[in-house]
């Protein structure tokens, strides 16, 4: 059984026991977090419900593993002819979540 969910503008393939990175939730660590946009189910019997967009009464339900924080990103900016450089960067604020359930109604 496996679902696709909408989380953070992505979409996401998610099953039982898999865990996933998503944009940073306010949920501390062991907490659950429920997903309620549900675009996709497949079914142990190899039937399946699409959503038009979500699926009614779909939900997948997680428990927080961590937070932690994405790769560093470079950002290199100048310009031409001028001599101006500048280097930023940053990192993403990311939470790991374990997928436990995936229900529909």
């Amino acid at each position: 059984m496996y679902a696709i969910i909408n989380s953070g503008g992505r979409q996401v393939r998610v099953e039982p026991g898999s865990v996933l990175t998503v944009d940073h939730r306010t949920e501390p660590t062991g907490d659950t977090v429920t997903f309620e946009h549900v675009l996709f189910v497949e079914q142990e019997g190899g039937g399946f419900v699409a959503g038009t967009p979500y699926v009614a009464g779909g939900r997948v339900t997680g428990v927080v593993d961590d937070q932690v924080r994405g790769p560093k990103i470079r950002v290199f900016r100048r310009k031409r002819r001028k001599g101006m450089r500048r280097t930023t960067g940053h990192r993403a604020k990311l939470t790991r979540v374990r997928i436990t359930n995936i229900e529909v109604e």
